[in-house]
């Protein structure tokens, strides 16, 4: 491989977390990794990404993805994973959401969706909450998938210096994956193609 100058980009084995305890309320897993969905805004999943730049800063990614069609509908790119972050996020994907659809929201047991405020917004947006087990990543399979697709395509094999260079990048890369980046799952389309021509 070296000879021929080409790079294996292989993805790091440490996984970022939010958990902390049990200081709230654990809501059940009512997705049990059922990953399908028939429409848009049946079923959501969402988790936190850290990335580190060269000189020691970090990135967190808190998006909220669509198991219709993969598609990132909210996010939130933030110096700290705190609480803002995820509300900025989740105010972002309930607009114009209508109680009606009954959307299932999965995340893992992290710290701020165990919150009273966070539990307080779906429910005045009819959203279900669900939640993996303790310590189970494969309950939220379709959120680690996308994290691993976005870090091998943006950020493994790459130098970024600063965490201003790691925001732009992301930011054009979600761009790029909603509007262009094609996935044999979508029949060949982006996300967001994916959507429009279903409902036609």
């Amino acid at each position: 491989m070296q000879a021929l100058g080409l790079q294996v980009r292989s993805r790091k084995s440490k996984k970022f977390t939010t958990y902390r305890s049990t200081i709230g309320v654990i809501a059940p897993n009512h997705l049990e990794r059922d990953f399908s969905a028939t429409a848009p805004k049946q079923k959501w999943v969402t988790d936190i990404t850290e990335f580190k730049a060269k000189d020691g800063s970090k990135v967190y990614l808190s998006p909220i993805l669509d198991l219709f069609n993969n598609e990132i509908v909210s996010y939130n790119l933030s110096y700290s994973p705190n609480w803002a972050q995820v509300e900025d996020m989740l105010m972002q994907a309930v607009k114009g959401l209508n109680k009606a659809y009954g959307v299932i929201l999965h995340s893992d047991q992290g710290w701020q969706y165990q919150m009273v405020a966070y539990r307080r917004i779906l429910a005045e947006h009819g959203i279900i909450q669900s939640m993996s087990r303790k310590g189970n990543c494969l309950d939220n399979a379709a959120m680690e998938s996308f994290f691993g697709r976005l870090k091998t395509e943006c950020f493994y094999g790459r130098e970024f210096k600063t965490k201003e260079e790691i925001v732009d990048a992301v930011r054009d890369y979600l761009d790029y994956y909603n509007h262009r980046r094609i996935q044999l799952k979508l029949k060949g389309l982006s996300p967001i193609q994916y959507r429009k021509q279903s409902f036609k």
